[in-house]
């Protein structure tokens, strides 16, 4: 099989060794965490040193790391009012697991800008008059890499006595995602964005948030989660939190440098390129673009089919593509908005990898283009 070059990274994250040697330690044990023998407790020892390390990461006290199946589950636990008619309010650019509301019955949207940051005007309106608002941002967008100010967000809901949730999967191991800089109330979490393994995710709190569990049954999590803990995908989380925490600075400028050439080169190579967002702060990792005329779902056939993997801007649910959401709040035109393309390196992304991209870039689009223009000649999709 011909070589391929993952460029996915934002979607999952490929397994880092340090996970992985974890889990495999961990489905070594036979013991159930709850259970007060020694096989019990070497599988709670695997548990609270993870939580020990996810807290790390984010700088939170372990006892307020509270681990789920990943963060829609995190999103949905911290997503629940506090007193009767509290209201909610989103960004306009969140993800499908915090638009949909948790256990609020509806939501506020909040602007944004051109760029996809949140106006600090309309929030500090919109929030007027509300008692004790709830209010969820994500740190850094899932398609764009837009960075938004959570610190300044942060004081204007905490002036109102709201909550602040933070959807924060794609900044650990990217950007600094500690909780005292970011002062958010609560942040969620995932595994598998930063190496880890799927199905594991975590909701931290800051302080001592009362929280109803949405799973009922044992005392698991301090009774914020029932279930018998999967210790093994609990203990990958772990370790790539510890791995990311350890090396995320030198992995961040490195992933900002392969992002400099992949853009320098879709500007040189495709100079009608449109590259979103791309005067403001970003994740160092992520470039999403768009070539009018072309249509994402076909290009990214085409890709694949040349070995590289890419995602398109649009938001993707069971294989299907549909109107970005995000590209639509920000203004984006409707075709244009289709035609987006996203590209995110990782930590294992090699120079190699990025050439790679680029002689793709220039064939799979040419090629298309060429087809559009004239549906006679052969696209060329395949490599």
């Amino acid at each position: 099989m011909a070589e391929r070059a993952y460029f996915d990274w934002n979607a999952t994250a490929p397994l880092r060794p340090q996970a992985r040697a974890a889990m495999l330690a961990a489905l070594d044990l036979a013991g159930n965490a709850s259970s007060v023998h020694a096989e019990g407790r070497a599988a709670r020892r695997l548990i609270e040193e993870a939580r020990g390390q996810v807290a790390a990461l984010v700088g939170a006290a372990p006892r307020y790391v509270t681990f789920t199946s990943g963060a829609t589950e995190a999103n949905a636990l911290a997503l629940q009012p506090f007193f009767a008619g509290q209201r909610l309010f989103v960004s306009a650019v969140e993800h499908p697991a915090v638009k949909a509301g948790g256990c609020f019955t509806g939501n506020t949207e909040l602007s944004v800008d051109r760029q996809g940051i949140v106006d600090l005007d309309a929030l500090k309106g919109a929030l007027a008059g509300a008692e004790r608002p709830f209010v969820s941002v994500m740190l850094a967008n899932n398609e764009t890499g837009v960075i938004q100010p959570i610190a300044a967000i942060a004081d204007i809901v905490h002036a109102v006595d709201g909550v602040l949730h933070v959807d924060a999967v794609q900044a650990p191991g990217r950007i600094d995602c500690r909780l005292d800089n970011l002062r958010a109330d609560m942040v969620s979490l995932s595994a598998h964005k930063l190496g880890g393994p799927q199905g594991a995710g975590a909701l931290v709190r800051r302080t001592d948030l009362r929280l109803e569990p949405l799973i009922r049954g044992g005392g698991q999590e301090r009774g914020l989660r029932a279930g018998t803990e999967n210790v093994a995908a609990i203990a990958g989380f772990g370790a790539t939190c510890a791995a990311a925490a350890a090396n995320w600075r030198a992995e961040a400028a490195r992933m900002a440098v392969l992002r400099e050439r992949i853009e320098a080169g879709l500007r040189s190579r495709l100079p009608q390129a449109v590259i979103f967002s791309e005067n403001v702060k970003r994740l160092p990792n992520t470039t999403l673009f768009a070539i009018p005329g072309l249509k994402a779902e076909t290009a990214l056939i085409a890709f694949d089919l040349n070995g590289i993997a890419l995602s398109s801007g649009a938001a993707c649910s069971s294989g299907k593509v549909h109107a970005s959401h995000v590209l639509a709040a920000m203004g984006v035109e409707p075709m244009l908005a289709l035609a987006a393309l996203r590209i995110s390196t990782g930590y294992a992304t090699s120079e190699e990898d990025v050439e790679r991209l680029l002689n793709a870039l220039t064939k799979v689009v040419s090629s298309l283009l060429k087809s559009h223009e004239n549906p006679g000649v052969n696209s060329g999709l395949a490599a």
